[in-house]
């Protein structure tokens, strides 16, 4: 079992989710400062909510690619490529949007949090549904996005990418648990700026996968049927990205250590094609940028 797959969604699933304990802790004290620990159950019945509805968004999706994978057809690995480009754009829509969003209301997130504590609590008759409902959302938003991630990634095996799933959630609660229930002090800002970097050249990788997919089913589709057959707009091992421009296969093979471990995490490939060079130089430069951007930004307002 190659272990290294699991390494993106050990990291992504960390940061995932130590920002739900985060929400989850920061609630738990202001229950407990406004003397309404009573509601702690809804607390705890929303984090078991959102594990259990974010679990079978994933069977949903899984059920999918797996009555593809059984529906017999010629046309059946075009659509699992097409499947396979269209989960990875939207998670790279949604974590890339995460990682921005994040950092720029990573200053305000307390605040924010107990003002929405303080309205549930205003409700006479609502404050257990209301605080339900804060933690419920707050989880099932942070493992949607989880899963999204493992679904795109779902050809290097299920069983690894949920190792590294079940690794990352439990060592974002244990560090939960040791910032609020112990008072272990823990750089927040360092820990999200570092996930960031990772999370961004991860998100990078599956821009690679992304276009690998889509190339993929065009090409099989043109063999398929001739009358896509101009869809390949060139000729040869691939049919959008253009001409390769660097072949690794004897240098630095994506099939064994240490090619292997960069293919996991950043979406290394042995062969690279011009198209894919620079979309992946566009994501980077673009998405980096405003990444960046929000760190100084916030940064300038808190000094």
């Amino acid at each position: 079992m190659d272990l290294s797959s699991a390494l993106p969604t050990f990291i992504v699933t960390l940061r995932e989710g130590f920002e739900a304990s985060l929400i989850v802790g920061i609630v738990l004290v202001c229950l407990k400062k406004l003397e309404r620990t009573q509601l702690n159950s809804s607390v705890y019945k929303g984090i078991a909510a959102g594990i259990l509805a974010s679990v079978m968004v994933g069977f949903l999706l899984g059920g999918i690619l797996q009555g593809v994978d059984n529906y017999q057809s010629p046309y059946t690995p075009v659509i699992k490529a097409i499947l396979a480009s269209l989960f990875g754009l939207i998670a790279i829509g949604m974590l890339s949007w995460m990682l921005i969003w994040m950092t720029q209301q990573g200053k305000s997130l307390k605040a924010e949090i107990e003002g929405e504590v303080s309205s549930a609590l205003s409700q006479k008759n609502g404050s257990e549904k209301a605080i339900f409902l804060l933690i419920f959302i707050a989880v099932l938003r942070e493992g949607f996005e989880t899963v999204l991630f493992i679904i795109a990634k779902f050809q290097e095996g299920w069983k690894v990418q949920s190792l590294g799933a079940i690794a990352g959630l439990l060592t974002a609660t244990l560090l939960g648990f040791l910032l609020f229930q112990l008072g272990v002090k823990i750089n927040i800002r360092l820990f999200f700026q570092v996930m960031g970097v990772f999370l961004l050249l991860i998100v990078g990788g599956l821009v690679i996968g992304l276009l690998v997919h889509l190339d993929q089913s065009i090409l099989l589709l043109s063999q398929i049927d001739p009358n896509f057959a101009n869809w390949c707009i060139i000729p040869g091992d691939s049919c959008l990205m253009g001409s390769l421009v660097w072949d690794g296969s004897e240098i630095l093979s994506d099939r064994q250590f240490p090619g292997i471990m960069l293919k996991a995490l950043f979406g290394y490939r042995q062969t690279l094609y011009l198209g894919e060079l620079i979309v992946y130089l566009l994501f980077l430069s673009i998405v980096g940028t405003l990444y960046f951007q929000s760190l100084s930004d916030r940064v300038s307002k808190s000094a």
